[in-house]
């Protein structure tokens, strides 16, 4: 658990240290305290807006003024709570061989739905400890910054891929935030600078050359993009590209010498060709609570006839 306490009260000190055993209980890795001020690359990210790199997410380039200043998304709010938690590297498969990102956990509730859960339970903890503190729970679908939050509170730091690298642990986490009206006594920490050195393995290894520079990522080109939030068809050279992966991907992250376990497959998925056999009712009642609801049956089905027809 990552928080500067050294220089604190003893009474401060014994508040972080509750915070951090509870979050630890819920089975975060990593928390992490900064202030709701214009958060760390807010530059960098507006430049990425306005060069269009995020295709058709239009919802990114909306509402700019919120992930500039989180206190908008909370009147009042004194803290940013960043809170890492992991996911398997376990490479989730179907019998013919196809396979899905490792955060999906194949099909696990979707990570939103028990992140929340959990970030609800530590929140009403902050309110045990801040009496009439209030508090808003963010996980991916808030305005917010979250890996710069992230960063900004010592939990690791941004690797070449744009991802946050947890030393120690590497980058398969599912990041929160919680947005608090409590004052929480913490010393700011010093980011940690990218220890990516010289390694390029991410930008080199990326299927579609969507890592265009170091820490410069255009979502137009990513498969994970293409095969999620991407409408249309996809083209023969993004299905020969996607390999047998027919949900998102993690070569910029299977590659990085700070994932050190890189997982086993594991078949834990249905047969493809169910897929493309089933009926959307009968998708939604398999994966309509999993990470795969997202894309959506449609989506899906011409995934694995893109893959098939290769």
């Amino acid at each position: 658990m990552n928080s500067n306490i050294e220089g604190l009260g003893g009474h401060e000190q014994e508040t972080v240290l509750a915070l951090r055993k509870k979050a630890a209980s819920l089975g975060f890795i990593r928390i992490g305290f900064s202030l709701p001020e214009i958060p760390p690359f807010f530059d960098a990210f507006v430049a990425w807006i306005s060069g269009k790199r995020y295709g058709d997410m239009d919802w990114i380039a909306r509402r700019t003024e919120l992930r500039e200043n989180p206190s908008r998304l909370l009147k009042g709010c004194k803290t940013v709570i960043s809170l890492a938690f992991p996911y398997s590297a376990t490479i989730p498969v179907t019998p013919d061989g196809l396979r899905a990102a490792r955060y999906t956990e194949g099909l696990a509730l979707d990570y939103h739905d028990r992140l929340r859960r959990l970030c609800k339970i530590f929140a009403q903890h902050i309110s045990e400890l801040f009496p009439g503190s209030r508090h808003r729970v963010c996980i991916d679908s808030a305005p917010i910054l979250e890996r710069s939050f992230a960063y900004a509170g010592g939990l690791g730091f941004i690797g070449k891929n744009t991802m946050l690298i947890i030393p120690g642990h590497g980058s398969y986490v599912f990041l929160a935030e919680i947005l608090t009206t409590a004052e929480i006594p913490f010393l700011p920490v010093v980011p940690l600078e990218s220890q990516c050195g010289d390694c390029t393995r991410c930008i080199e290894a990326c299927p579609t050359g969507a890592l265009e520079a170091p820490y410069l990522h255009d979502a137009r080109r990513c498969l994970s993009y293409l095969t999620i939030e991407y409408k249309g068809l996809l083209n023969d050279k993004v299905a020969k590209a996607m390999g047998h992966c027919f949900f998102g991907c993690d070569v910029c992250q299977e590659v990085c010498p700070f994932n050190e376990d890189k997982g086993r497959k594991e078949v834990i998925l249905p047969p493809a060709q169910d897929l493309l056999r089933s009926s959307e009712e009968e998708f939604n009642r398999l994966f309509g609570k999993t990470a795969f609801a997202r894309a959506g049956f449609w989506k899906i089905r011409e995934n694995v006839r893109a893959i098939f027809s290769e």
